[in-house]
């Protein structure tokens, strides 16, 4: 049994406004599943499929009060491109972020809502991953949540040391899930997490057990709904879809 990771869930003072942001900044299409729902997708996608990690924006009053633990890098293909993409980026709304980033070849930005986001320099390692290239999470133990991770969903692990860890779908496709050492202490919940999925014909409960087992903790929200929510063994949230 494994998981896929899916989509990332991002709360949204405005999810109809937000995601028109971040459709255009990636070039994807918009629908929504209902009321307070964005959802962002590429164009011709059949979900789910590896070759992109989907992005769901959900309507929430709770403000923004820290920097996101969980953010997205995008691809460029040289240095011009980097600085063309920043532009438009610039143009549809985001501003320059310092998150203490010092002098960096990479562009810290933030979209109109102030999620935090990179436009990387041109990497050879990104250059067939769609327009986001990873999927970046700060963490404390690069190693044990790559562990988790990597136990938890069908994705490889590629690189591993102290300081970070980088996996992809077992395809070889997509975009990179990273985590990244930072000192940096988790408060509150995050806006922005990741969701996975069971595979068809898989027991959500079976899968759920198995989570457990490898670190994952269940979290009650007190709602009737048909997922799961748990956190992983940093105390990051996630939800456990139904299998598609």
């Amino acid at each position: 049994m494994a998981t896929r990771l899916v989509q990332i869930n991002m709360k949204a003072r405005n999810d109809s406004t937000l995601g028109g942001f971040w459709a255009q900044a990636l070039g994807w299409e918009v629908s929504s599943e209902g009321p307070g729902v964005t959802n962002l997708e590429p164009e011709g996608f059949v979900y789910p499929d590896p070759v992109a990690v989907c992005i769901d924006l959900v309507v929430s009053s709770e403000p923004k009060t820290a920097k996101n633990r969980v953010h997205v890098d995008l691809a460029t293909t040289s240095a011009a491109h980097q600085a063309q993409v920043v532009a438009r980026l610039k143009d549809l709304g985001a501003t320059a972020a310092d998150v203490g980033q010092g002098d960096v070849p990479w562009t810290v930005m933030a979209d109109p809502e102030g999620n935090e986001f990179c436009v990387l320099d041109p990497r050879p390692l990104y250059q067939d991953t769609g327009p986001i290239a990873a999927v970046v999470v700060d963490c404390a133990d690069p190693r044990a949540m790559a562990r988790f991770w990597s136990e938890a969903t069908d994705w490889t692990l590629h690189e591993v040391t102290d300081q970070g860890a980088r996996l992809r779908s077992a395809k070889g496709v997509g975009p990179y899930l990273e985590f990244v050492r930072t000192p940096d202490v988790k408060s509150g919940w995050n806006r922005v997490h990741l969701d996975v999925r069971p595979y068809p014909g898989d027991d959500p409960e079976a899968e759920a057990e198995r989570l457990r087992s490898l670190g994952a903790t269940p979290v009650d929200l007190g709602q009737d709904v048909p997922w799961r929510v748990l956190v992983d063994p940093e105390g990051n949230e996630f939800c456990l879809l139904t299998p598609s």
